[in-house]
């Protein structure tokens, strides 16, 4: 059982503060499985909107649900997306209803669920994502304290299998990707058309791995148009589909006015790491390690990690033409905070990072590597009073203040 005790807790927190709470995040992700745990704890009642019995019960909505709510109870609804014409019920009852922790709706963050309940919510529903299993989840389960982190083992498990419960508690490897190649499938198959996105299997397969080739690389829609023989707006429409159901990452570019030629360009991470590994078809510890994009691959993974602990209110990667760069630059309670992820044992400062801090005018900088030690960088110039430290990936857990 993976111990995701910290997700249960801002679960809890954010229903007692909003009339309405959706937990959105891919499927299989573990949303059911979280749900179902307060609806333990709470005085509740649970529709599956995917259970025929459950479709039965709210063959009359508004009075079922209305019944409900004046028992007191929380309403969850799991599948939600699949009952569109339940959103103006649902905005009513809130209305009619003045009080917190009334309903928790659970759903794949689709395009088309945000739309509509942007349409009929708008005001009255908090939303909180869910990702797989995060790297501080996976040290609560492996570790009798947090603070002696993970095993390399462990470590390399999560980064291998990804976050999908069931892939990384598979009991090998190779049954990881197998599950993982047909969890893809399924989303192609069934879930995405009745989510509103009709392409051939054959033409979103190729899509995906064209997506695995541009993990970690600035996005430009031109060459997989022409690929897939379609036009650039309509791979755009694949991707934006796919960054709504949160299985891609599109991580967009800041450019102010520098005098410098910058990119402003999206780059590109495909979120969950074994499913990029799926389709690299990488299988086991030693074809990811000696993997040419495995350095990407790590990028990734880190910086899904570093996105989880920090929960910045703005999050973007920067680069001018002329070749400076910085990883992730994250904004948030008005500090800017830079982040370069290396894959190498012992981190220096370069020169990228020196531009960056100038011309980026951060308050930190932080550099996340795989190693065991977390350190402080002295810049050679006395000009430079910005804080560099290099910290290891396995202390996420334990940030410092600028980032939680």
């Amino acid at each position: 059982m993976i111990d995701r005790s910290l997700l249960f807790e801002v679960l809890t927190q954010r229903l007692t503060e909003s009339r309405a709470l959706a937990l959105l995040g891919a499927r299989q992700v573990g949303k059911t499985t979280l749900a179902q745990l307060y609806a333990s704890r709470h005085n509740c009642v649970y529709f599956d909107l995917e259970d025929p019995q459950s479709l039965e019960h709210l063959s009359q909505p508004m009075v079922t649900l209305d019944a409900a709510l004046s028992a007191g109870r929380t309403v969850v609804i799991d599948e939600v997306q699949r009952r569109a014409e339940l959103f103006p019920v649902l905005r009513t009852l809130i209305d009619r209803h003045a009080r917190n922790s009334q309903f928790l709706l659970l759903g794949s963050a689709s395009p088309l669920l945000l739309q509509q309940s942007g349409e009929s919510l708008a005001g009255r529903l908090g939303l909180l994502y869910m990702g797989g299993v995060a790297l501080s989840e996976w040290t609560h389960t492996n570790s009798s304290s947090s603070a002696k982190g993970l095993s390399p083992v462990h470590m390399n498990q999560l980064w291998l299998r990804g976050g999908f419960p069931r892939a990384l508690l598979a009991p090998s490897a190779r049954a990881a990707m197998r599950w993982l190649r047909d969890y893809l499938s399924l989303v192609i198959e069934r879930d995405m058309p009745q989510m509103g996105l009709n392409v051939a299997a054959l033409t979103m397969q190729r899509f995906w791995r064209l997506l695995a080739h541009y993990h970690g690389q600035t996005w430009n829609a031109a060459e997989p148009a022409r690929s897939l023989g379609v036009s650039e707006p309509t791979v755009r429409k694949y991707l934006d589909f796919l960054v709504g159901l949160q299985l891609v990452r599109q991580l967009p570019p800041w450019h102010e006015n520098l005098g410098k030629r910058q990119v402003k360009a999206p780059k590109i991470y495909i979120r969950d790491s074994g499913l990029l590994h799926y389709l690299w078809g990488v299988e086991d510890d030693d074809a990811l390690w000696l993997h040419p994009k495995s350095g990407a691959s790590w990028e990734g993974f880190a910086l899904e990690q570093v996105l989880h602990v920090a929960q910045p209110d703005e999050a973007y990667f920067w680069a001018t033409h002329s070749g400076a760069e910085l990883d992730l630059l994250m904004f948030k309670r008005g500090l800017r905070v830079g982040v370069e992820f290396k894959r190498i044992d012992a981190p220096k400062i370069t020169p990228s990072m020196l531009i960056a801090i100038q011309d980026l005018h951060l308050d930190a900088l932080y550099v996340v590597y795989p190693g065991q030690r977390r350190y402080h960088l002295q810049p050679k110039s006395a000009a430079i009073s910005t804080p560099i430290e290099a910290i290891p990936l396995n202390d996420l857990a334990t940030l410092p203040a600028d980032w939680n």
